[in-house]
């Protein structure tokens, strides 16, 4: 059987359309698998691209506030050796810049991105500046203050949420990302 040539020809120009959107679909998080802590979008740190949480579903995230300019700014390095340590076995750092806490992060998103890479070379996931606490806080935070019952009391206050989101944990600015309860918890919540 022989096809006219202009058939083939448009046949063959659609195939990359459809394999394309197969590609795009394959991508989009789903959301009836998305836990609700996780059903938020934020503009990445970088470009300031919405980014959806969701795409971290299945996944231990572990969500902190930072700043630049705090005593516990070297944080950033734990964090970053924390996310290459496990970031195979499922973990995420997810990073919200803030300045709630003594006004310590007052550069802008860029100068933000660029601080971080220079210095530390963080490499897990950062968002743009917002709050994290009060009436204004992004609504990451105010779910997690929720589940918790806790709101960040300074700089580098770490939440620990497992795969499924069910379980959601809390950890003061003094936990260090290298300390062995943070890390057992992570352990914990990566073999679950």
């Amino acid at each position: 059987m022989r096809y006219p040539r202009r058939s083939i020809l448009a046949l063959g120009a659609l195939l990359p359309l459809s394999i394309m959107s197969a590609d795009v679909a394959a991508t989009q998080p789903d959301p009836a698998s998305c836990p609700s802590i996780l059903q938020h979008r934020f503009d990445r740190l970088q470009d300031e691209q919405p980014q959806d949480l969701c795409q971290y579903a299945g996944r231990v995230v572990l969500v902190v506030n930072t700043a630049s300019y705090c005593g516990f700014t070297q944080q950033y390095k734990g964090l970053e050796a924390l996310y290459r340590r496990y970031r195979d076995r499922g973990l995420v750092v997810l990073g919200f810049p803030s300045n709630d806490f003594g006004q310590q992060e007052p550069g802008s998103n860029q100068q933000i991105a660029e601080f971080c890479e220079n210095t530390f070379g963080v490499q897990f996931p950062m968002f743009a500046k917002s709050h994290v606490i009060g009436p204004q806080a992004n609504p990451l935070f105010k779910q997690l203050a929720e589940r918790t019952g806790t709101t960040p009391k300074w700089n580098f206050y770490k939440y620990l949420i497992s795969r499924d989101g069910r379980t959601v944990l809390a950890y003061s600015s003094l936990t260090a990302p290298d300390s062995g309860s943070l890390r057992r918890d992570i352990e914990r919540l990566l073999g679950s």
